[in-house]
């Protein structure tokens, strides 16, 4: 059996930063601190921050009064900060800076006075905060069907906004069906999908052509990962997205000569090595990363906790 692991994988540079903004609030601070749901969508990760002391809450209400709380990679919306100001509790914003610029392109559509359509999973954490900052007229969609069915108070004054971790094409047919139904739609002045995103996508649509089978490993919550999965089950691969190597089934490796490993933009290198060890007990093989896009971002730590 041949092993390629993808490069990129894994962990992003906001996932790094909102990994690094818990230890470091804990460092200064002491536990407990508290963090507003899942600090990244990987339960390993949640659990790992646990232990070393951090709760997990999923309202402000739960947290003590002027204790430390930090929000999630995800971002929330304006409704939050005023509730963090009520209760005087001491905001650590784990915010990913790239979601942080769709929440300004957000705000600034909705002071214009535009009527804005979200492109997105509804009830995602990100959605959910970027739909915020876009005032209670947002609309979400997320399928061609969702397009179809908006209604405008004024077709002329429409903007759009996506969710940072949306499959590309997928994302571009839909972009592409709203210009058709609003020709003057404005957009953000950049592509609001992240890097990370993008390159990860991109890894797997060019290695999943050499592959019989792909491995994502991911968090079933992560949107990214999913996508991953989705992308090569589109081109008619056998895909599966595990959380560790613990789920691979015996019967998916029968007749297996290539198996293409990745993982989402959530999880640790660890679990990722772990399916590759597993894959290497099953018998002869050999291993082959295979670079396709170089990435060197990082985000600094919030002022507050530097």
């Amino acid at each position: 059996m041949k092993i390629i692991l993808a490069k990129p994988r894994g962990f992003c540079a906001g996932v790094e930063r909102a990994i690094r903004c818990v230890e470091r609030a804990i460092e200064l601070y002491g536990p407990p601190v508290y963090v507003l749901n899942a600090i990244v969508h990987n339960a390993t990760v949640v659990q790992m921050l646990r232990e070393k002391g951090a709760v997990f809450v999923r309202t402000l209400e739960d947290a003590p009064q002027s204790s430390h709380v930090l929000f999630s990679a995800h971002g929330v919306g304006p409704d939050y900060w005023e509730m963090a100001r009520q209760q005087r509790l001491h905001i650590i914003d784990a915010t990913c800076p790239l979601v942080s610029k769709v929440h300004r392109e957000a705000k600034r559509f909705a002071e214009l006075g535009y009527s804005i359509i979200l492109v997105g999973e509804k009830g995602h954490d990100e959605v959910m905060g970027t739909a915020g900052w876009a005032g209670p007229d947002c609309q979400v969609v997320f399928t061609l069907a969702d397009v179809a069915a908006l209604k405008a108070a004024d077709p002329q004054k429409v903007a759009y906004l996506t969710q940072t971790t949306l499959s590309v094409d997928d994302c571009e047919k839909v972009i592409a069906a709203l210009h058709r139904r609003f020709p003057r739609i404005q957009g953000p002045p950049a592509n609001d999908i992240c890097y990370a995103t993008q390159n990860r996508q991109r890894a797997v649509n060019e290695l999943t052509l050499e592959s019989d089978l792909v491995l994502v490993v991911g968090d079933p919550e992560s949107a990214n990962s999913k996508r991953l999965a989705e992308i090569c089950r589109k081109k008619g691969e056998a895909s599966y997205l595990i959380s560790s190597f613990e789920m691979i089934q015996e019967s998916w490796l029968k007749g297996i000569e290539t198996v293409l490993v990745t993982s989402g933009a959530s999880a640790p290198e660890f679990l990722v090595q772990g399916v590759v060890e597993h894959l290497k007990r099953q018998g002869p093989c050999s291993l082959e990363e295979r670079v396709v896009a170089a990435e060197n971002v990082h985000f600094r730590l919030p002022d507050s906790i530097r």
